[in-house]
């Protein structure tokens, strides 16, 4: 699969790399999304990694481990940390709490006797104690200088430290020894519900004591270590890193000699397995069909069942016996030719079929989901009523079936932001924005004022929820400074979107010149919205409540924490009390709380796009809905890598659902190396597909991917990594709390009403979870497709008797 990586300076308060990967719903109904109801939600599928007891594996040989490329740094906490980093450092260094099959962190007795919460008041204090054989490679104890000097490394209070994250570091007040030297104490100045996550990786005193070794030291080496392997070495020129068993590991011994992570390309992944250059293999969609028809080339009579010969018959085969050994010596010689030629053809496919042959496709689901992201910071999808409109188009249950049900993965769409299904704090919050509904989305796009003949119709003054269009008139210069100024002091029913006496009489034109091509709708969504103008003034600029950051709120605020309706056409008002409903039902939270605290001068936030802002560009068609003679179409950017065929297609049935409701979407296809950094991270789009990685800590984790964005003094904003720019003082408050709060129970629920605003939100819609596809030796045992669990090196190995590169099936009981 292609893994788009975080850039440099992109992955502050990150505690794992994020899968920025090009990459998918049935959305149980409103009333039962909640997924407590019948218990914990089993994992959606688990591991793939051929188990079997240590004493069936053989000692010793070499496994060979495909990665992207030799990472730019052996430093996790450094921004140019990636997947590659991640999985050597590994096998290396301490893991206080790896995952376990279900994705919750569970202690490592190889490192720990025990770590617990023994103070709560005045301060939360955490007492490791560390396992008395746990040394460093160079023999020395694991101990309380090298937690001191990895927190004050960390911390965020010295600059010369080039970290990419310090999430929970900085809420450490000191760190001191215990009883004797295998007890650390650590006393927080905050409480920090995650704290199970800090100090891994853990690295040693000598690397994080200074900035220089920190900055610079731990990049292309490590010279001390403390897990079952160590560094061997690392050649860049070949492309290698290769680690050795480490000699003073106490716990159990590696099976394997040496583990050699090679760089290999995704789309050279199937040519390498040909070859027998690495063993395991993270593969796409294609190299792992290429190794499923290996182990059917031959059919029941042993001829090829595909390839070069396949469709030749008997027959056939003998007339061309009896052409090349005829009398006609011209003939004869081409069809001598020809068959020559064939059997090299057939003879080079059957070595290349034998060779994937040895390998298996061990399958699972990543820990990671593929979004659809709607960028709300100009545009018309700053209207949270467009972006409700497109999620509401989709069926997300069909993308996720185009995607993994080829692949015969489980195809059920995650309900939540912050987790999947099988963690503990997995709950199916997707009610809380609805499920596909056509009818529900026209209704929003019209109250929104987007009608089907509103693309031919001639600009009229703009209401709230027209971004985009009042952009146009102040870069036209219809809208000149003075005018600004004096719409800024504005009551706030006018600036919120109260129609004027002129505004009802534009607006009667344009329900006249839509009524001919769509007039039973528009009539009666713009009829509706007309009527309760004067009386609903004060719930439509309820509508963008609980703090809702579009560019134009200029005064971030609290806001209400249940959802007040979104609409005023009949429909969309419905769809928008169902909604409310919902968020109430997932969060428990009443639906008529206000609270003063959101209320603000003047109108919706976000109610204008900035200046400078591109007009959508035009797309005709029959049922294409506009507003002021502009279509409504979204800029849609994909990457164009081979490895992105996939991601291609779902972008492709994404189009086609949002053209059946009059949604244009173009596609903008980017290179993979630019598709990132110069788009995604910049906000140079409407829509886009990339991923997140699921997480045990969401509380700290998910926070900077969700965070109110906030402008900056030189006009910027800063969006941490919530790049569709969409958040909610409320939700942020949310997760401050959940973060804060040591009861388990109590932190989940926070986060789960988290994630029903994000939700409500429509800024971020999951589509699927990722496939995880990996293709390995079958010889070989405890490893494939991991799933949430960390892998465990010293367990990993080939079965006994039978030595690597040698031929073999799987054995009874085993995948």
């Amino acid at each position: 699969m292609a893994h788009l990586g975080v850039p440099r300076g992109t992955a502050r308060q990150r505690r794992s790399v994020a899968l920025l990967a090009t990459g998918v719903l049935t959305i149980p109904a409103l009333a039962g999304c909640s997924s407590d109801s019948g218990g914990r939600v089993p994992v959606a599928m688990g591991q793939d990694i051929a188990p079997a007891a240590r004493d069936r594996l053989a000692d010793g040989s070499t496994l060979t481990w495909a990665i992207d490329a030799v990472p730019a740094t052996l430093n996790a906490f450094q921004a140019d940390a990636d997947g590659a980093t991640t999985r050597i450092t590994g096998a290396l260094l301490p893991t206080l709490f790896p995952l376990d099959e279900r994705g919750e962190p569970r202690l490592d007795p190889d490192y720990l006797e025990s770590a617990k919460v023994i103070e709560r008041e005045p301060r939360q204090v955490v007492l490791y104690k560390l396992n008395q054989r746990a040394v460093w490679s160079d023999g020395r104890e694991i101990g309380a200088p090298d937690f001191v000097a990895q927190w004050r490394a960390l911390s965020g209070k010295d600059s010369a430290f080039w970290t990419a994250r310090n999430a929970g570091y900085e809420r450490i007040e000191k760190i001191e020894r215990g009883k004797d030297d295998l007890q650390v104490r650590v006393t927080f100045s905050k409480p920090y519900a995650d704290w199970r996550g800090l100090f891994s990786p853990l690295y040693p005193k000598e690397v994080t004591g200074a900035a220089g070794t920190f900055n610079d030291g731990a990049r292309t080496t490590l010279k001390n270590t403390a897990g079952p392997f160590r560094l061997g070495s690392v050649d860049k020129d070949k492309g290698t890193v290769t680690l050795v068993r480490d000699p003073r590991w106490w716990g159990d011994l590696p099976k394997l000699d040496s583990l050699v992570f090679r760089a290999v390309k995704p789309e050279d992944r199937a040519a390498a397995l040909t070859e027998g250059s690495v063993d395991v293999a993270d593969v796409d969609p294609a190299a792992a069909s290429s190794v499923a028809r290996a182990a059917r080339y031959r059919t029941g009579n042993g001829q090829p069942a595909h390839g070069p010969g396949a469709d030749i018959t008997p027959a056939a085969a003998l007339r061309s016996w009896a052409v090349a050994h005829g009398s006609d010596e011209k003939a004869a010689a081409a069809a001598q030719a020809a068959r020559a030629e064939n059997r090299e053809a057939v003879a080079a496919y059957a070595a290349e079929q034998k060779a994937l042959n040895r390998f298996a496709v061990r399958k699972s689901l990543e820990p990671a989901y593929t979004q659809l992201a709607l960028n709300g910071e100009s545009g018309p999808l700053s209207d949270d009523r467009v972006r409700r409109a497109v999620a509401r188009a989709l069926d997300r249950q069909e993308l996720a079936d185009a995607v993994l049900k080829p692949l015969g993965l489980a195809a059920k769409p995650p309900g939540s932001h912050l987790a999947l299904a099988g963690q503990p704090v997995y709950k199916d919050a997707s009610g809380a924005l609805g499920d596909q509904d056509a009818k529900e989305a026209r209704a929003l796009l019209a109250d929104a004022g987007w009608t089907t003949g509103g693309a031919v119709q001639k600009p009229g003054d703009t209401k709230a929820g027209s971004e985009a269009d009042k952009k146009a008139e102040e870069k036209a210069g219809e809208k000149t400074d003075g005018d600004a100024e004096d719409a800024g002091k504005k009551p706030a029913d006018e600036a919120s979107g109260k129609a004027t006496d002129e505004d009802k009489d534009k607006d009667a034109t344009a329900d006249k010149a839509g009524k001919d091509t769509d007039a039973t709708a528009d009539k009666a969504a713009d009829k509706a919205a007309d009527k309760a103008a004067d009386k609903d003034e004060k719930d439509d600029k309820a509508s963008r409540d609980e703090g809702l950051y579009i560019v134009g709120d200029e005064k971030p605020g609290d806001r209400d924490p249940a959802p007040r309706a979104l609409a005023t056409a009949p429909a969309a008002a419905a769809q928008s009390a169902a909604v409310l409903r919902q968020v109430a039902a997932v969060t428990g939270e009443g639906t008529t709380r206000a609270g003063t605290q959101d209320k603000q001068p003047g109108g919706a936030p976000g109610a204008y796009a900035p200046q400078g802002t591109a007009a959508p560009a035009p797309a005709p068609a029959s049922n294409r809905l506009g507003k002021d003679g502009k279509p409504l179409t979204l800029r849609f950017v994909l990457p164009s890598g081979p490895g992105s065929q996939s991601l291609r297609g779902v972008g492709e049935k994404i189009v086609a659902m949002l053209d059946a409701v009059g949604i244009g979407a173009q596609i903008t296809k980017v290179s993979d190396e630019s598709y990132f950094k110069d788009h995604i991270a910049s906000g140079d789009y409407d829509m886009a597909l990339y991923s997140w990685p699921a997480t045990a800590y969401p509380a700290t984790d998910g926070r900077p991917l969700f965070a109110k964005p906030e402008p900056a003094t030189d006009g910027s904003l800063l969006v941490e990594q919530n790049y569709t720019r969409i958040g909610s003082d409320h939700i942020d408050q949310l997760f401050d709390r959940a973060v804060s709060e040591l009861d388990a129970k109590t932190s989940g629920d926070l986060l789960k009403q988290a994630d029903a605003r994000i939700w409500a939100a429509a800024g971020s819609i999951p589509l699927y979870q990722r496939p995880q596809l990996v293709a390995v030796d079958k010889k070989l045992r405890n490893v494939g497709a991991f799933g949430f669990a960390s892998p465990r090196y010293q367990d990993i190995g080939f079965l006994r008797g039978q030595a690597a590169g040698s031929t073999a099936s799987p054995a009874k009981g085993t995948k």
